[in-house]
C-alpha cells in the first residue's frame, strides 16, 4: 500500500471514531457532523458526492453511518480506507454498549437515568431534524422531486399504518420514478 494511502486510511479512522464517539442518536444524527468533517473541513468530498453516498448508504442494508463510512473510506482510500473508517465509526459504540450492558440492568430502573435518557431522546430528535434540514436545503428541487418525496412521505407515514409496507419497496419505487423521470428527460432533449 502506497505510504499516502495508508495515512489517507489512519486520517479516516481517526476521523470516524471522533464521529462515531461523539454523536448519540444513529446514523441520521451522525449526517451533519459527517458532513462537517468529510466536506467542510477535510474536504475529502464535495457536497453533491456526500448527497450520494447518503443516498447509497440509506438504500443499501445496514446502518447507515456504517455504510456511509464505508462508502467514503473506499473512495477516499480504496479497501483499507473503507475498512479504517468502518472501525472507526463502529468502535465507539461497540465499546460503550458492551459497558453500559455489564451496568445497565443494575441502574436501568433508577428515576435519574431514565430522565436522562428522555433529555438524550429529545436531543437525537433536534439532531435528526437537523440533518433533514441540512439535506433538503442541498437536493435538488423540482415539481417531480416534490411529487415523489411527498408518495414516499405518504406512504411511509400514512399508508403503512393500514397495510404492511416494507420501506425497502418505497425505496425502490422512488428509484424506478427517478430512473424513468431521467429517461423521459434525456428523450425529451434529444428530439
Amino acid at each position: 500500500m502506497k505510504n499516502g494511502k495508508a495515512k489517507t486510511a489512519g486520517t479516516l479512522f481517526l476521523l470516524f471514531l471522533k464521529i462515531g464517539a461523539f454523536t448519540f442518536g444513529g446514523g441520521y444524527a451522525m449526517i451533519p457532523l459527517i458532513e462537517r468533517e468529510t466536506v467542510e473541513k477535510k474536504q475529502l468530498l464535495q457536497e453533491q458526492e456526500l448527497l450520494d453516498v447518503i443516498a447509497i448508504a440509506e438504500s443499501t442494508p445496514g446502518p447507515i453511518a456504517v455504510n456511509a463510512a464505508t462508502f467514503i473510506g473506499y473512495r477516499c482510500a480504496g479497501f483499507f480506507g473503507a475498512f479504517c473508517a468502518t472501525l472507526g465509526v463502529i468502535l465507539p459504540s461497540f465499546v460503550v454498549i458492551s459497558l453500559l450492558s455489564l451496568v445497565l440492568n443494575a441502574v436501568g430502573g433508577n428515576r435519574w437515568v431514565q430522565y436522562a435518557f428522555r433529555g438524550v431522546r429529545a436531543g437525537v430528535l433536534a439532531l435528526l431534524v437537523r440533518a433533514l434540514v441540512s439535506m433538503y436545503k442541498k437536493c435538488p428541487k423540482s415539481a417531480f422531486s416534490y411529487a415523489v418525496m411527498g408518495a414516499a412521505f405518504v406512504a411511509v407515514a400514512v399508508v403503512s399504518q393500514f397495510v404492511k409496507l416494507n420501506v425497502i419497496f418505497v425505496l425502490l419505487g422512488c428509484a424506478a420514478a427517478g430512473l424513468v423521470y431521467a429517461y423521459l428527460a434525456q428523450r425529451r432533449v434529444k428530439t
